[in-house]
C-alpha cells in the first residue's frame, strides 16, 4: 500500500482501563512487541464499526461499549520509519479478557506508565505512555 507523504495511516485503538482506571490493557504480538489493541481504520468505516471488528479479529473478544469521543490522539512514524501513522484511542469495554491467541495477540496485560517503560513496544505505545494520565479518566 502506498501512502503519499501528506497522508497518515489512521488506526483506531482501544483504551481498556483496569478497575482502578490507573492501568491500561496492552497486547503482545508474535514478534514479542507490545501494542494497544485495535487496528487500521478501513476506508469508509467509522471507528465504532471498525474497533469491534479489529478486537474480534485480533483477540476473539466482543466489545461491549465504546466512548462517543476519543480520549487520545497521537502521531508517529511506524516501526520501519516508512510511513506516518495516527492513532485515535477510544475508551472501550470488553466482554471479557478470555482471548483467543492470534499473531496480533499472544498475551494481554494491564500496565501503568512505569511498567510500560520496561517493555519492548511499538513506537506509538511509547508515545501514548508519555501522554497517559489516569486523572483524565
Amino acid at each position: 500500500m502506498e501512502i503519499r507523504n501528506c497522508f497518515y495511516r489512521i488506526s483506531i485503538k482501544a483504551l481498556v482501563l483496569n478497575e482502578n482506571r490507573d492501568k491500561f490493557l496492552i497486547v503482545k504480538e508474535d514478534d514479542g512487541r507490545w501494542e494497544l489493541p485495535g487496528g487500521g481504520l478501513d476506508w469508509g468505516s467509522t471507528p465504532h464499526e471498525d474497533l469491534p471488528r479489529e478486537i474480534s479479529e485480533e483477540m476473539g473478544v466482543n466489545v461491549t461499549w465504546i466512548a462517543d469521543r476519543p480520549s487520545y490522539f497521537l502521531t508517529c512514524q511506524n516501526s520501519n520509519h516508512e510511513i506516518w501513522i495516527a492513532n485515535v484511542l477510544y475508551e472501550t469495554k470488553l466482554e471479557s479478557l478470555d482471548f483467543t491467541a492470534s499473531s496480533e495477540c499472544t498475551e494481554v496485560r494491564f500496565v501503568n506508565v512505569e511498567e510500560l517503560k520496561e517493555l519492548n513496544t511499538f513506537p506509538n505505545l511509547k508515545i501514548f505512555g508519555e501522554m497517559f494520565d489516569p486523572k483524565n479518566h
